[in-house]
């Protein structure tokens, strides 16, 4: 069936009873078939499996692919063979949407075995036991879940924010599954050409399967030709053509800000789907960012070239050594919005205690009681495992009880900036979000260094599990899923992911140096080091190393610029997010998504403001502001099309990223 949406009139107006009223009579589907036994198997394994080839690809490169789409396609796949052969019955909607659940919670639980943790053991000197990695992450994890769900009536029900990925997952899903009726038939064609269309262009852009296959496998010459992801060397070569210098700002050559046109297509895809206000925003936010504060810092003396340089001498900077600086005003704005927003309409957290106290409002109480997760369930579990992990930090980490719990309300008050900016971009800022919580820890436990990598760690995956979990009930809330059973099968994720990952981070890492003594966990600072190697870089344990031993001074290790930046983000985040409220969502730009450019390279905010333009420009979105427009096929179809965007580059990008990990 065609998924309903409310107009952006009622999400405007309406109360929030009335969207769960309007929700529970049109889109819930009541008792179909979601967390089974056969769903939970399926994302179990599927979870495993795709957090396994996370742990390998982020310890090469740093990134965690997202699954949720590769999950529910191989799932469909999977059960319609079974279903053919007259071995399984209908693999119902909501049994997939629970799959992608499981697994894509799964997926991302490889995050701190290539980074905050494995930063903390070449710091400590010492290999985490393989139970202590498992046990820590399934109860910070948890702790995210728990998080989450107090911000779901306001993020999801009420104000209906798009989660892009999450929103793509849901259109995937409903194509896939109601190809029977007609214009079910018509969106799934239209996803399946631009999926294969978007997988051909990707293909043709993947430098490791073009490597593979045109010098090794075909031989046809020396070095692959493909077609470029990003442009900035082309224009710099055409400047050089020309007899021009290559394009610099302030001296400091644009590539080196960043500013480097992409052609990355699944990004395009998400910008698609977060619309023209969270595409200009983010484009705004990483013009003034890239092309005029970094290079003012950088003539300053504020922001430092990273080590080594170009063999004329020129110094070099990039993505890493300008967001040294930049993530602090880009986090102040969002932080000050985020609060802003929540203090300006609190009816989610008012509705949420109504519930747990038993009152009852006006309109007969809270028409979701039966089927949301009760809010109880956080209040009484935050606490809980807060203490927990707590303690579990003390013994495993040696960081005092006392000092972890002073820090977890900031770590809510990141979740809070953290989904923020999901459900706009379908990007977490978990890296940023971190090192506020490592900047705190220097203050409160200043020259404790690895009391800073354990509490950030905290911070990074409880923050990163209320996000993902937001992403993953997305998709449900379109469907008409019980959130209930959402919530139950993203703890199982937790567990999937934690199961396969940690001893796969044994057998790759720690297993093959002879040095190692598992029996006492542990070893010798060599064989620490060689975790780290050029095979796997790590880079994000790289980066997490590097700022907590730098922000262990406390508030001297970051330059006085720094201060005034913040305050600059806050208020603007502030007026910004109050004109928003004011206007009832006219404001033009998003203080949410102009603080993440800060914390994003330019190369992505291109990709994704460019997708945003260019779907304006075919009239999505404006047929709400200009109703005499014709209703095209990409106004009606925009969602399957980008979700066919999206799915297509993203399989083939995570086959280019198992090419090169498995193959070259």
């Amino acid at each position: 069936m065609a998924i309903s949406h409310l107009t952006e009139e009622q999400i405007r107006t309406w109360s929030l009873e009335q969207k769960d009223r309007w929700w529970l009579e049109n889109v819930f589907r009541g008792h179909m078939p979601q967390l089974t036994i056969r769903s939970a198997i399926m994302g179990f394994c599927l979870g495993g499996f795709l957090s396994a080839t996370n742990l390998y690809i982020g310890a090469k490169t740093g990134w965690s692919l997202g699954v949720g789409i590769t999950s529910v396609i191989l799932a469909f796949a999977f059960f319609k063979i079974l279903q053919n052969l007259h071995i399984a019955h209908e693999f119902t909607i909501l049994e997939n949407n629970c799959v992608q659940s499981i697994a894509t919670s799964a997926g991302y639980m490889t995050s701190p075995l290539t980074s905050s943790l494995v930063a903390y053991m070449l710091v400590d000197g010492r290999i985490i036991p393989w139970w202590q990695m498992l046990t820590w992450n399934v109860v910070v994890s948890i702790l995210g879940v728990l998080f989450a769900f107090p911000l779901k009536r306001r993020f999801i029900n009420d104000e209906q924010h798009p989660f892009p990925e999450g929103q793509a997952c849901g259109v995937v899903l409903d194509a896939l599954h109601t190809a029977g009726a007609a214009a079910g038939v018509v969106k799934a064609r239209i996803l399946l050409i631009t999926a294969l269309v978007a997988a051909g262009l990707k293909f043709l852009q993947s430098h490791a399967i073009q490597t593979w296959l045109q010098t090794r496998v075909f031989k046809l010459w020396e070095h692959a030709i493909t077609i470029p992801e990003t442009l900035g060397d082309h224009i710099a070569n055409l400047f050089v053509w020309m007899g021009l210098k290559a394009p610099a700002i302030n001296g400091v050559d644009v590539r080196q800000l960043t500013l480097n046109p992409s052609l990355d297509l699944a990004l395009a895809g998400a910008g698609g789907l977060m619309g023209i206000r969270a595409g200009m925003s983010l484009l705004v936010g990483g013009l003034i960012n890239y092309a005029i504060l970094a290079p003012i810092m950088i003539d300053q003396g504020v922001i430092l070239p990273r080590a080594g340089s170009l063999a004329d001498g020129t110094a070099l900077f990039g993505f890493r050594t300008i967001t040294t600086w930049a993530l602090w005003p880009g986090v102040a704005c969002m932080v000050a919005a985020s609060f802003t927003s929540l203090f300006a309409k609190p009816q989610s957290f008012v509705a949420a205690f109504s519930a747990l106290t038993g009152k009852k409002k006006e309109n007969g109480g809270d028409v979701l009681k039966h089927i949301e997760l009760p809010f109880s369930v956080s209040l009484i579990g935050v606490p809980i495992i807060s203490v927990i992990a707590a303690f579990m930090a003390h013994a495993y980490f040696g960081v005092n009880p006392i000092i972890c719990l002073v820090g977890l309300p900031l770590t809510f008050v990141l979740a809070l900036v953290a989904a923020s900016s999901t459900a706009l971009t379908g990007t977490t800022p978990v890296g940023a979000t971190s090192k506020v919580t490592q900047l705190f820890y220097g203050l409160v436990a200043p020259g404790n260094t690895t009391t800073n990598l354990a509490t950030a760690s905290l911070t990074a995956e409880t923050v990163s599990n209320a996000s993902n979990l937001l992403m993953d009930i997305k998709p449900g809330y379109m469907l008409g899923a019980k959130p209930r059973q959402q919530a139950i099968g993203h703890i199982i994720g937790i567990f999937a992911g934690s199961i396969a990952s940690v001893p796969l981070f044994f057998i790759l890492f720690i297993n093959g140096n002879k040095q190692v003594d598992l029996s006492t966990a542990e070893t010798t600072a060599a064989t620490i080091g060689n975790i780290q190697n050029d095979q796997f870089p790590m880079p994000s344990a790289t980066i997490w190393k590097a700022v907590a031993e730098a922000l262990t001074h406390g508030l001297s290790g970051l330059h006085p610029s720094v201060l005034y930046a913040v305050i600059i983000g806050g208020l603007l985040g502030l007026f910004l997010e109050l004109g928003r409220v004011f206007t009832k969502g006219k404001m033009p730009l998003s203080p949410i998504a102009l603080g993440l450019a800060f914390v994003l390279n330019f190369e992505s905010i291109f990709a994704m403001s460019a997708g945003a333009i260019i779907f304006y420009l075919l009239g999505v979105g404006r047929t709400k502001r200009e109703p005499e427009m014709p209703k095209t096929l990409w106004v009606e179809n925009h969602e399957p099309i980008c979700a066919g965007i999206i799915a297509g580059a993203a399989l083939m990008g995570i086959f280019d990223a198992v090419v090169a990990a498995f193959i070259l």
